[in-house]
């Protein structure tokens, strides 16, 4: 008894984790990327956010559904209205500083402050806001696609562009 259960485990592994490894392979870039600094193509940044940001797309995109990895740079007293997104915001402080206040209102006084090399993430739907000082880059990655909702219409960059 002991022999057929030894048996069917074997079996069982033998079935389940070519299945896992082929799940995660899927998720993965068949081709080999590098980035150094200098070679990073800097556009325009998403109409989601107020003008003055730049991106750049490091992997896969970020309108659409998968993992992907992009940076966004922006200028020293870049601001970004109270907002939220529909999934994890995972963030890292490539260079300068981030301001991140929790909350429906700006309260500059309880902001965390994320300097170089800072990492952090909140779960979907957390209302926050974002100002930057000396030129910052940060990195964002997840699983597309990505979006952010202002809290307040009015302060959408893409609801300014639709009005006369």
């Amino acid at each position: 008894m002991k022999t057929f259960a030894g048996f069917a485990l074997a079996t069982l592994l033998a079935v389940i984790i070519p299945q896992a490894r082929l799940s995660a392979e899927d998720t993965q870039s068949a081709d080999m990327r590098l980035y150094p600094p200098t070679t990073i193509e800097w556009k325009a940044g998403p109409p989601s956010l107020p003008a003055g940001a730049k991106m750049a797309v490091l992997e896969g995109d970020p309108t659409k559904e998968g993992p992907f990895v992009m940076r966004l740079q922006f200028p020293d007293g870049y601001h970004i209205r109270p907002h939220t997104h529909p999934k994890t915001e995972r963030v890292t402080v490539i260079s300068g500083t981030m301001f991140l206040a929790m909350g429906e209102n700006l309260d500059r006084s309880a902001a965390k402050t994320l300097r170089d090399g800072t990492y952090g993430f909140w779960p979907a739907g957390v209302k926050h806001t974002a100002w930057f000082e000396n030129g910052t880059v940060i990195q964002l990655h997840g699983i597309g696609p990505w979006q952010i909702n202002y809290l307040n219409p009015a302060d959408d960059p893409r609801s300014a562009k639709k009005s006369p």
